[in-house]
């Protein structure tokens, strides 16, 4: 199930039970719908543990999730969005739109998966949904930015998949030289800004000599 509200609240929760600082607790993993705890059962039980996260159940004591917004610069069509032409046949819109409509969303981080740092967002544009593609692609490239249904993505790494490919980012999502290897969390936000094909090529040097600093650019309202 993907639904705004339930990740809202998936999320306020993760950000209270960080907050209380339950000892034990190793790790807190946002889903679509379900929050799971990772815990040291040799420092907290789990009866312990359940009293301690109850209370915080259904917004008591809950947190405001202070999302991060991100703006992610894409280079759209031709090599590096195979799919863009297909999408605008296929929804009955040009190419120009497809971007248009594509980078007019700020999308919604409901989890990460599949990859490390792969982010499934929400809520595309109703006029850009489409299934899966009938057949994968064996290998899309790192930071491929992609599109099913009503959710986006974007490839952490080189990896088979099945999703249309609308362009590139040369932003990488998961970069072990960082501190912080995972770029996004659940509940961050993201806008897609269209570059040139040009920019593309120097930006993309710049993040494989680790000296493309991407920042939140502030809060959404």
């Amino acid at each position: 199930m993907v639904d705004r509200a339930v990740s809202d609240q998936v999320i306020a929760l993760a950000d209270a039970i960080e907050a209380k600082a339950i000892p034990g607790i190793v790790e807190l993993v946002p889903t679509f719908r379900s929050l799971m705890i990772h815990y040291d059962p040799l420092r907290v039980d789990a009866a312990d543990l359940k009293a301690a996260v109850e209370p915080l159940l259904g917004g008591k004591g809950a947190v405001s999730h202070r999302a991060r917004l991100f703006t992610l610069p894409v280079a759209y069509g031709s090599d590096f969005g195979p799919d863009l032409a297909e999408v605008a046949e296929r929804t009955g819109h040009s190419q120009d739109d497809v971007v248009r409509l594509h980078t007019a969303v700020t999308y919604h981080v409901y989890t990460l998966g599949f990859l490390p740092g792969y982010p499934y967002m929400g809520d595309g544009p109703e006029e850009l949904s489409l299934p899966r593609r009938e057949s994968p692609r064996l290998r899309v490239p790192m930071g491929s930015v992609c599109i099913a249904f009503r959710q986006a993505g974007v490839y952490s790494l080189e990896s088979p998949g099945g999703w249309h490919l609308l362009g590139r980012t040369p932003v990488r999502l998961f970069d072990t030289r960082r501190e912080n290897a995972v770029l996004l969390a659940p509940g961050d936000k993201i806008r897609f800004e269209p570059v040139s094909h040009d920019s593309y090529a120097s930006l993309a040097e710049a993040a494989a000599a680790g000296h493309l600093d991407i920042r939140p650019t502030g809060v959404p309202s």
